[in-house]
C-alpha cells in the first residue's frame, strides 16, 4: 500500500480500531485523538459516549453532531471443552456473509488473538445439506485452542469482544476506500472533520461532535448523549445503503456511491424533521453540493433517539451511501463523505436563534 493522506490515515486508524457495542473503549480513543484539537473539552457520559464541545456563540443554540463509535460484532459466550469459542452477534448480521472469515478477538488484557469462524467442508455434507446456510447457532470460531483450559491461559472468557479482522484498504479507485466498520467510523470521522472545518470560523451556536456508543443494539448511547447535551438541533451522519450492485433493485435503495450524501426521509426510527431538512436542502442546493435522498424501511439511526429526547430535537439523519454494510468488508467513496461534511458545515453557519426558532415552530 502506498503511504496514507492526513485523511486516509485517520479513517484507517478509526476502522482498524475494535468496538462492539458496550466496549467502544478503542475507538473513542482513536476519535479523542483527532477530535480534541478542534474542541474547547472533550467529556464523557456515563455510558462512554464522547462529547466533544466548540464554542461559537456562548449564548446560541446547541448543535450536536453524532457518528456512533460501535460496530457490529460477536460476544465469546462459552468456550467447549475442545477449545472452540460459541458466540452471540451483537449487532445485526446475516448468516451467508459469516463463515470461512477471520476474526479478532479482544481478551480483558487487551491482547488480540486471530480466529476464524469455522465450518464443515463440502466433501462430508449431503446435496440438501449443501443448499441450507448454516444457522448462526451452529457457528464457532477456531483460534487453535486444544481445550478449554488453554483458550483460558491464552486469556480468552465468556464476555470477550470479537471483531471482523479486515485491513483498510484504498482501492485502485482510489476515491473508493475499503475497510471494516464504515458503520459507523466514517460518522465518527464526519463529527471529527466538522469540528476541524469550524476552526477559526466564526458560528453562531455551540457546536458539539459526538461519539455515541451502543448505536447497533438500540440506540442506546444517543438517549445518555443527548440528554447530557440538550441539543436544540440533533444531525446523526451514519452510512447508508448503496443500491448500486447487482441484484438491489430501485424499489430498495435509489442511492450510488458518488453522487453525494443522502439525506434519509424516513425510518423504522424516525420521520426527518421537515424544517430541518429543507433547510439542508435549500444549503445544498446554493453550495452546489451534490445530495441524495434515502428511505430505509427497516432499521434507524441515532436520529430515532435524539428527537425524542426532552420535549423534541429537531433532527435528521445524513448518510454516506456504502456497499456491504453489516459485514467484514464495506466501500464507501470518499467525495461523499467530503462532500457530507462540507454540507453540515455550511448548514451550521445559518443556525443561528431566530433560525432554529422558525425550523421547530413553522
Amino acid at each position: 500500500m502506498s503511504k496514507l493522506d492526513e485523511t486516509q490515515q485517520m479513517l484507517k486508524d478509526l476502522t482498524d480500531a475494535n468496538g462492539i457495542p458496550g466496549n467502544e473503549r478503542q475507538s473513542r480513543e482513536v476519535m479523542k485523538k483527532y477530535i480534541a484539537p478542534f474542541a474547547d473539552s472533550v467529556e464523557t457520559d456515563n455510558l462512554g459516549s464522547l462529547i466533544a464541545k466548540k464554542e461559537g456563540l456562548a449564548d446560541g443554540p446547541k448543535v450536536m453532531v453524532a457518528g456512533h463509535l460501535d460496530e457490529v460484532g460477536f460476544m465469546i459466550s462459552q468456550i467447549d471443552d475442545k477449545g472452540f469459542l460459541r458466540f452471540q452477534t451483537v449487532g445485526g448480521w446475516w448468516n451467508q456473509v459469516m463463515l470461512a472469515q477471520r476474526v479478532t478477538i479482544t481478551t480483558r488484557s487487551g491482547k488480540e488473538i486471530t480466529g476464524v469462524i469455522g465450518s464443515k467442508p463440502p466433501h462430508i455434507l449431503s446435496p440438501e445439506a449443501r443448499k441450507k446456510p448454516v444457522e448462526i447457532k451452529d457457528m464457532f470460531i477456531d483460534i487453535g485452542a486444544s481445550s478449554r483450559e488453554e483458550a483460558k491461559e491464552w486469556g480468552v472468557t465468556p464476555g470477550d469482544m470479537v471483531t471482523p479482522y479486515f485491513e483498510f484498504t484504498v482501492m485502485n479507485n482510489d476515491k473508493l476506500l475499503m475497510a471494516k466498520a464504515w458503520d459507523n467510523r466514517i460518522g465518527c470521522a464526519i463529527a471529527i472533520d466538522v469540528l476541524k472545518g469550524l476552526k477559526g470560523v466564526d458560528h453562531p451556536n455551540v457546536v458539539y461532535g459526538v461519539g455515541t456508543v451502543q448505536e447497533e443494539v438500540g440506540l442506546r448511547g444517543a438517549k445518555t448523549a443527548t440528554a447530557f447535551i440538550q441539543p436544540d438541533i440533533g444531525f446523526a451522519v451514519d452510512v447508508g445503503i448503496a443500491g448500486d450492485t447487482p441484484g438491489v433493485t430501485s424499489k430498495e435503495s435509489n442511492s450510488k456511491m458518488g453522487d453525494g450524501p443522502q439525506i434519509l426521509l424516513f425510518d423504522a426510527s424516525m420521520v426527518s424533521h421537515r424544517g430541518l431538512r429543507e433547510l439542508v436542502i435549500d444549503t445544498a442546493e446554493e453550495s452546489g453540493i451534490p445530495y441524495q435522498f434515502e428511505t430505509i424501511a427497516g432499521g434507524g439511526t441515532d436520529a430515532g433517539s435524539i428527537h425524542l429526547t426532552a420535549n423534541g430535537v429537531p433532527a435528521l439523519a445524513i448518510g454516506v451511501a456504502t456497499r456491504y454494510i453489516h459485514s467484514h468488508a464495506g466501500i464507501l467513496n470518499r467525495d461523499d463523505y467530503e462532500n457530507a461534511v462540507k454540507l453540515i458545515i455550511e448548514v451550521i453557519k445559518k443556525l443561528d436563534r431566530d433560525t432554529v426558532t422558525k425550523i421547530t415552530f413553522d
